[in-house]
């Protein structure tokens, strides 16, 4: 928890509650279905809920944002950032019945009222949203593919909507058969620990 006080320090404390809770919460689900490798779980700040919320380092989001999260699994990075955003509206898609299950348990067990979550696969799945967020799901170009249909065009924030990515290692290659205007971030550039150094954040711009 210390981490996520370390590079936000101004929850509120609600929130500081919710954050420190998220841990016993996943560890007590991790034990009935794995959601998290098991030699995560331990390092479930830095490695999940700090990662996902390297987004909230790049952009914040204006109140009523809609956000889909794609892919969700476990619930990220869209669980830690529905806390950091209480008043932006999260959708967590994956096609694991059993995932789904749990992270509306999750949230429920957070009292997160701003998060829905729903079975289905992204690219039969249909809606309007401001933002994609998704972590690690596949290749950039198929994810592209499969979502691009989901994000509504629009630039009434810091950046323009469209689809924002977490992946680690180089993605040049990716980027290039993607074919497809995008800026990437490297999270190290706002995360000292020595995790982040390899770690990447693509937004993917979506346009008329």
């Amino acid at each position: 928890m210390e981490l996520i006080q370390k590079y936000f320090p101004k929850l509120s404390p609600h929130q500081t509650e919710q954050f420190v809770a998220m841990k016993s919460v996943y560890e007590d689900w991790n034990s009935k279905i794995n959601l998290i490798s098991r030699q995560d779980i331990d390092a479930i700040y830095e490695r999940h809920i700090l990662h996902s919320l390297s987004i909230a380092r790049l952009i914040q989001f204006n109140d009523h944002t809609r956000i889909a999260d794609v892919g969700s699994g476990g619930g990220f990075p869209g669980i830690p950032l529905a806390v950091l955003f209480p008043q932006v509206n999260f959708l967590l898609i994956d096609s694991i019945g059993k995932k789904i299950n749990a992270v509306k348990e999750i949230a429920a067990a957070l009292e997160l009222h701003n998060v829905k979550a729903v079975q289905a696969r992204a690219e039969s799945f249909k809606g309007n949203f401001d933002f994609v967020t998704a972590r690690a799901v596949s290749t950039l170009p198929q994810f592209f593919q499969w979502t691009r249909h989901l994000v509504q065009a629009g630039h009434k924030q810091t950046l323009e909507n469209g689809i924002l990515y977490l992946k680690g290692g180089d993605v040049s290659a990716e980027i290039k058969q993607l074919k497809q205007p995008c800026d990437v971030y490297d999270i190290a550039e706002v995360f000292e620990e020595p995790y982040f150094e390899t770690k990447r954040l693509i937004h993917i711009l979506i346009r008329p």
